[in-house]
């Protein structure tokens, strides 16, 4: 199998869905998503998408142009969906999407968009190569 095959092999298969319910306990004074909450579970799906591309140990180095382009409230019903979508050759970025939906409708539509990049570690700690 040749690299470009592996590596769009593995990133099919990286694709990583997560669906969650917005409580009231997750929510700022606006009675919507608190971002900093947004933001943690945006990182968590793409760590989750990065190890199931490369299966090595990643640490975040860095989040890219978050956009939050709705507010999503209380009671909705999001589902995060990560993409690795470049692989460098010790790093690996990862795009993810939050779809949001009400809980008693069939819409749903993207709210929040951002890029996370992690760099992958051997066992001295230092950045290693993704694919070896």
């Amino acid at each position: 199998m040749s690299n470009d095959a592996l590596i769009a092999k593995r990133m099919e298969h990286a694709v990583t869905r997560v669906t969650k319910t917005v409580f009231p306990g997750r929510t700022n004074h606006h009675n919507t998503l608190f971002g900093g909450e947004a933001l943690a579970w945006m990182d968590e799906a793409a760590f989750i998408a990065a190890t199931r591309f490369c299966r090595k140990p990643l640490v975040t180095v860095s989040s890219d142009r978050v956009d939050f382009k709705e507010s999503i409230p209380a009671g909705s019903i999001i589902e995060l969906v990560a993409r690795v979508e470049h692989v460098g050759r010790t790093s690996i970025r990862v795009q993810v999407d939050i779809f949001v939906e009400n809980m008693y409708s069939d819409d749903q539509h993207k709210a929040i968009s951002g890029s996370f990049t992690f760099v992958a570690l051997g066992p001295d700690r230092k950045p290693t190569p993704v694919l070896s």
